[in-house]
Protein backbone atom coordinates (compact mmCIF):
# COMPACT_ATOMS: atom_id res chain seq x y z
CA UNK A 1 0.00 0.00 0.00
CA UNK A 2 1.40 3.39 -1.01
CA UNK A 3 1.55 6.39 1.32
CA UNK A 4 -1.26 8.10 -0.55
CA UNK A 5 -3.49 5.00 -0.37
CA UNK A 6 -2.96 4.97 3.40
CA UNK A 7 -3.78 8.69 3.54
CA UNK A 8 -6.94 8.04 1.52
CA UNK A 9 -8.07 5.10 3.66
CA UNK A 10 -7.39 6.95 6.91
CA UNK A 11 -9.20 10.16 5.91
CA UNK A 12 -11.93 9.44 3.35
CA UNK A 13 -14.73 9.08 5.91
CA UNK A 14 -13.64 12.22 7.76
CA UNK A 15 -13.51 14.28 4.55
CA UNK A 16 -16.88 12.90 3.42
CA UNK A 17 -18.47 13.86 6.76
CA UNK A 18 -16.81 17.28 6.58
CA UNK A 19 -18.30 17.87 3.12
CA UNK A 20 -21.69 16.47 4.23
CA UNK A 21 -21.88 19.12 6.94
CA UNK A 22 -21.13 21.83 4.42
CA UNK A 23 -23.29 20.62 1.54
CA UNK A 24 -26.04 18.63 3.30
CA UNK A 25 -26.28 16.55 0.12
CA UNK A 26 -24.98 12.96 -0.03
CA UNK A 27 -24.33 12.78 -3.76
CA UNK A 28 -22.65 16.19 -3.85
CA UNK A 29 -20.51 15.30 -0.83
CA UNK A 30 -19.45 12.05 -2.54
CA UNK A 31 -18.57 13.91 -5.74
CA UNK A 32 -16.62 16.59 -3.88
CA UNK A 33 -14.82 13.93 -1.81
CA UNK A 34 -13.63 12.29 -5.01
CA UNK A 35 -12.53 15.64 -6.40
CA UNK A 36 -10.77 16.48 -3.13
CA UNK A 37 -8.70 13.30 -3.21
CA UNK A 38 -7.95 13.77 -6.90
CA UNK A 39 -6.60 17.25 -6.15
CA UNK A 40 -4.72 15.89 -3.13
CA UNK A 41 -3.15 13.18 -5.29
CA UNK A 42 -2.07 15.72 -7.88
CA UNK A 43 -0.50 17.91 -5.17
CA UNK A 44 0.71 15.20 -2.78
CA UNK A 45 4.35 16.21 -3.29
CA UNK A 46 3.56 19.63 -1.78
CA UNK A 47 2.44 18.08 1.53
CA UNK A 48 5.30 18.88 3.85
CA UNK A 49 3.96 17.72 7.21
CA UNK A 50 2.34 14.28 7.01
CA UNK A 51 1.03 14.62 10.59
CA UNK A 52 -1.24 17.50 9.52
CA UNK A 53 -2.56 15.68 6.47
CA UNK A 54 -6.18 15.81 7.68
CA UNK A 55 -6.03 19.62 8.00
CA UNK A 56 -4.43 19.81 4.55
CA UNK A 57 -7.21 17.62 3.12
CA UNK A 58 -9.90 19.74 4.82
CA UNK A 59 -8.48 22.85 3.22
CA UNK A 60 -8.50 21.14 -0.18
CA UNK A 61 -12.09 19.98 0.44
CA UNK A 62 -13.12 23.49 1.42
CA UNK A 63 -11.51 24.99 -1.69
CA UNK A 64 -13.14 22.30 -3.83
CA UNK A 65 -16.53 23.17 -2.36
CA UNK A 66 -15.99 26.90 -2.93
CA UNK A 67 -15.00 26.25 -6.55
CA UNK A 68 -18.16 24.17 -7.07
CA UNK A 69 -20.28 26.81 -5.33
CA UNK A 70 -18.89 29.63 -7.44
CA UNK A 71 -19.59 27.65 -10.62
CA UNK A 72 -23.17 27.04 -9.47
CA UNK A 73 -23.66 30.70 -8.62
CA UNK A 74 -22.97 31.65 -12.22
CA UNK A 75 -25.77 29.40 -13.48
CA UNK A 76 -28.26 30.01 -10.68
CA UNK A 77 -28.06 33.79 -10.47
CA UNK A 78 -30.93 34.39 -12.89
CA UNK A 79 -32.91 31.27 -12.07
CA UNK A 80 -33.14 32.06 -8.36
CA UNK A 81 -34.24 35.67 -8.43
CA UNK A 82 -36.25 36.50 -5.34
CA UNK A 83 -39.85 37.28 -6.13
CA UNK A 84 -41.42 39.84 -3.81
CA UNK A 85 -44.94 38.91 -2.79
CA UNK A 86 -47.70 41.52 -2.81
CA UNK A 87 -47.94 41.52 0.99
CA UNK A 88 -44.25 42.20 1.44
CA UNK A 89 -43.01 45.71 1.76
CA UNK A 90 -40.49 46.33 -1.01
CA UNK A 91 -38.48 48.70 1.15
CA UNK A 92 -38.11 46.09 3.91
CA UNK A 93 -36.99 43.57 1.32
CA UNK A 94 -34.21 45.81 0.04
CA UNK A 95 -33.13 46.84 3.55
CA UNK A 96 -32.79 43.16 4.48
CA UNK A 97 -30.86 42.45 1.28
CA UNK A 98 -28.51 45.36 1.99
CA UNK A 99 -27.93 44.19 5.57
CA UNK A 100 -27.12 40.70 4.33
CA UNK A 101 -24.72 42.08 1.75
CA UNK A 102 -23.00 44.25 4.37
CA UNK A 103 -22.69 41.30 6.76
CA UNK A 104 -21.09 39.15 4.08
CA UNK A 105 -18.68 41.93 3.12
CA UNK A 106 -17.70 42.41 6.77
CA UNK A 107 -17.27 38.65 7.15
CA UNK A 108 -15.06 38.57 4.05
CA UNK A 109 -12.83 41.24 5.61
CA UNK A 110 -12.24 39.21 8.79
CA UNK A 111 -8.76 37.79 9.06
CA UNK A 112 -8.05 34.09 9.38
CA UNK A 113 -8.73 31.96 11.37
CA UNK A 114 -11.72 34.01 12.60
CA UNK A 115 -13.43 34.02 9.21
CA UNK A 116 -13.10 30.29 8.64
CA UNK A 117 -14.11 29.33 12.20
CA UNK A 118 -17.19 31.58 11.97
CA UNK A 119 -18.18 30.20 8.56
CA UNK A 120 -17.72 26.57 9.61
CA UNK A 121 -19.85 27.12 12.69
CA UNK A 122 -22.62 29.29 11.27
CA UNK A 123 -22.88 28.20 7.64
CA UNK A 124 -21.43 24.70 7.91
CA UNK A 125 -23.16 23.73 11.14
CA UNK A 126 -19.92 22.41 12.61
CA UNK A 127 -19.66 21.95 16.35
CA UNK A 128 -16.75 23.60 18.13
CA UNK A 129 -15.30 20.13 18.69
CA UNK A 130 -15.34 19.43 14.93
CA UNK A 131 -13.77 22.82 14.23
CA UNK A 132 -11.00 22.09 16.72
CA UNK A 133 -10.27 18.81 14.89
CA UNK A 134 -10.12 20.59 11.52
CA UNK A 135 -7.56 23.06 12.84
CA UNK A 136 -5.71 20.57 15.04
CA UNK A 137 -6.30 22.80 18.09
CA UNK A 138 -8.15 22.47 21.38
CA UNK A 139 -11.90 22.87 21.73
CA UNK A 140 -11.38 25.90 23.98
CA UNK A 141 -9.30 27.50 21.19
CA UNK A 142 -12.23 27.00 18.80
CA UNK A 143 -14.67 28.47 21.33
CA UNK A 144 -12.53 31.56 21.97
CA UNK A 145 -11.84 32.06 18.27
CA UNK A 146 -15.55 31.83 17.43
CA UNK A 147 -16.41 34.30 20.21
CA UNK A 148 -13.77 36.75 18.99
CA UNK A 149 -14.97 36.36 15.41
CA UNK A 150 -18.50 37.30 16.49
CA UNK A 151 -17.16 40.33 18.34
CA UNK A 152 -15.05 41.48 15.38
CA UNK A 153 -17.97 41.01 12.99
CA UNK A 154 -20.29 42.94 15.29
CA UNK A 155 -17.80 45.82 15.52
CA UNK A 156 -17.44 46.00 11.74
CA UNK A 157 -21.20 45.98 11.25
CA UNK A 158 -21.61 49.17 13.34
Amino acid sequence: MTEFEKLFNDNRDFIFKYLMKITRDVSLAEELTQETFFRAYMNYASLQNKENASSWLCKIAQNTYYAWYNDQKKYDSLANLDVISDEKNIEDFFVQKELSRKALLCLHELEEPYKEVFMLSVFGGFSLKDISLVFGKSESWARVTFYRAKQKLSERMR
